[in-house]
């Protein structure tokens, strides 16, 4: 062994002292959470032989939950095995909702052939459900696990729903590519969102980490796609349209409709010149 890889490794040996928590593995976490939202909604069959007893199951994702929290035992407020059992009392609520959504989504979009395709193939179903399990997680004050929980349904959908924010009842995500939604972002009931929607801050710095910093969405609220909207002082009012391609940062009033307005110019030559003459539509 060289000088210079012993250096190396020496200070890979001193860095590893310097960090402040211990995490489970990725592919552990990814696993967990694909095998909870089998035993939730088991409209899928895996070519392998699978266990069909729900009670088994039960018992080995309360293990994998267990084993996922270990690492991060020092930072925890109560242990593994606690969590894990207030976690899985809370379950029956997260089903209901994520019910809710399925049919949400099944009910409004036309494409859909029904809650069991919005379930196995829908990414803005899938990304909801990461996200209302993650919430949990992180209401149980179990730091980390629930962002790497809402990062692999990130890598998986192209969704990024921050566990921290807080979303109401019958959520709705169409498409969902490039949806971003913000830690301190308040969601409330029956909203539809589209592809592109930014749910943000207008300013990054650390020092607003515990601020407010993304918008509040009030009930039946519709975004539709490319929309940004920033700021934590930004309420859309219920019963709004927000266009797509529309930029945010102030509040809008219940019942309003914000689009963008788009310029178009038509070029012609003059007869006369045959210089272009220009007219704004």
């Amino acid at each position: 062994m060289t000088t210079a890889t012993s250096t190396f490794l020496d200070h890979l040996l001193a860095q590893r002292t310097q960090y402040r928590y211990k995490l489970p593995s990725r592919p552990d976490a990814g696993r967990f959470i694909d095998h909870l939202m089998r035993l939730l909604f088991p409209v899928t069959q895996d070519c392998q032989s699978s266990s069909q007893h729900v009670e088994e199951t039960y018992q080995k994702l309360q293990e994998q939950l267990i084993c996922l929290l270990r690492p991060l035992e020092k930072n925890l407020p109560d242990s593994p095995v606690s969590i894990a059992d207030r976690f899985f009392e809370r379950l029956p609520p997260i089903y209901d909702s994520l019910l809710l959504d399925a049919h949400s989504i099944a009910d409004n979009d036309p494409a859909a052939v029904g809650i069991e395709e919005v379930i196995a193939v829908y990414p803005g179903f899938y990304a909801i459900a990461v996200y209302r399990i993650a919430h949990e997680l992180l209401q149980l004050n179990v730091p980390l696990l629930p962002r790497m929980l809402t990062e692999y349904a990130h890598g998986q959908t192209g969704i990024d729903i921050h566990p921290g924010a807080q979303i109401g009842r019958s959520f709705f995500i169409d498409h969902g590519t490039g949806v971003v939604i913000g830690e301190t972002t308040i969601i409330g009931e029956n909203v539809k969102i589209y592809q592109g929607v930014t749910l943000g801050a207008t300013h990054v710095a650390k020092s607003m980490a515990q601020k407010k910093r993304h918008p509040t969405i009030e009930n039946n609220v519709v975004i539709y796609a490319n929309a940004t909207i920033l700021g934590g002082n930004t309420i859309v009012g219920h019963d709004s349209v927000i266009g797509g391609n529309v930029w945010l940062t102030n509040s809008v009033e219940a019942h309003s409709l914000v689009f963008h307005q788009h310029q178009t110019e038509i070029r012609l030559k003059s007869l006369e010149s045959g210089e272009p003459i220009n007219f704004v539509i």
